[in-house]
């Protein structure tokens, strides 16, 4: 049996849970937040569970032996090195990290301890990006031309996700925040990205993340790669992660709406009925118990983290 031990427990913490909860193989043994109120009343949820206000506790706690890490960026450094010094497993959410240093240490510490060390990026698990990713591999649009991503906000950030840092320049902005997930995933089928050049806009407030970005770069044989966003706009929230080609055309929406098309032909939706996909929850299990799994460990993270930060650079 795992148990698990959860540290943070805003909006994004709270997602995973029910994953767990519901998984024969793992318990959740510890909650932990700062907000004593919130840690309490999600411990009482979930019953019999330790609810604790100081992270360093439930890490010391001899019951738990995976940690899930979701608490704002600026805080991943100091709980993970002290959840690796603990000896413990770990998911953390993303980005890895504050700053690459922070990323590289926490890589390189979680390699010399042998621990499970995973990141949290679900589109691997997602019915759309799966069947996405399997027909880049058979060929679905002949040799790409271009790959694009766009990131449209009515409002950043968004409704459910106020917050005193999501919308700050230091740890937040919707370029890291979802931007993240598509480099991971450009890198994951499409390989490294070079001769990133970027084009920010800013709010007149300092202290606030970035209202627009342009941006371009090249894979390694020089395919163009467009990315832009932007927030405080009409309409409707749209992400699109698109990839044209010689003989067609795919595109992911909103996370799980996969639509496509041949070259000369509509683009429609794609069915996603026969699509099974992994589960991080599973596969972390696996992990955990020694067996091979398919999980997104700390390099991974660190290599999406580095595109990021050329990304999110004031020139």
């Amino acid at each position: 049996m795992i148990h698990i031990g959860i540290i943070g427990l805003g909006a994004i913490g709270q997602r995973l849970i029910r994953q767990f909860k519901e998984h024969d193989e793992v318990t959740i043994t510890a909650v932990c937040d700062r907000n004593e109120s919130l840690a309490k009343e999600t411990a009482s949820h979930l019953g019999n569970v330790q609810a604790y206000t100081d992270y360093k506790q439930l890490l010391a706690d001899t019951q738990v032996n995976l940690v899930y890490v979701a608490v704002p960026p600026k805080f991943h450094h100091a709980i993970v090195m002290d959840a690796i010094r603990a000896k413990k497993n770990i998911l953390c959410e993303k980005p890895l990290a504050n700053s690459l240093d922070e990323a590289r240490e926490m890589v390189n510490a979680a390699k010399e301890a042998g621990i499970v060390h995973a990141m949290n990026f679900p589109l691997n698990y997602g019915q759309a990006a799966s069947k996405f990713a399997e027909l880049i591999d058979d060929n679905y649009i002949g040799k790409l031309r271009r790959l694009q991503l766009s990131m449209h906000f009515p409002e950043w950030p968004r409704a459910w996700q106020k917050n005193d840092w999501v919308g700050g320049r230091e740890q937040g902005g919707f370029v890291l925040e979802v931007g993240v997930h598509f480099i991971q995933q450009t890198l994951k089928l499409f390989g490294e990205l070079h001769n990133i050049k970027t084009r920010l806009e800013y709010p007149e407030d300092s202290s606030l993340c970035e209202r627009g970005i342009i941006a371009t770069a090249e894979l390694a044989d020089g395919t163009p790669v467009l990315i832009e966003g932007i927030s405080g706009q009409a309409g409707k929230e749209h992400i699109g992660f698109t990839a044209y080609g010689t003989e067609g055309v795919l595109t992911l929406e909103n996370w799980g709406e996969l639509r496509g098309g041949k070259t000369g032909a509509d683009i429609e939706p794609i069915s996603l009925d026969e699509i099974t996909p992994l589960r991080l929850i599973d596969e972390l299990v696996k992990a955990v118990n020694g067996a091979e799994a398919e999980l997104y460990d700390f390099e991974v993270g660190y290599q999406a983290q580095k595109i990021l930060e050329e990304l999110r650079k004031e020139k």
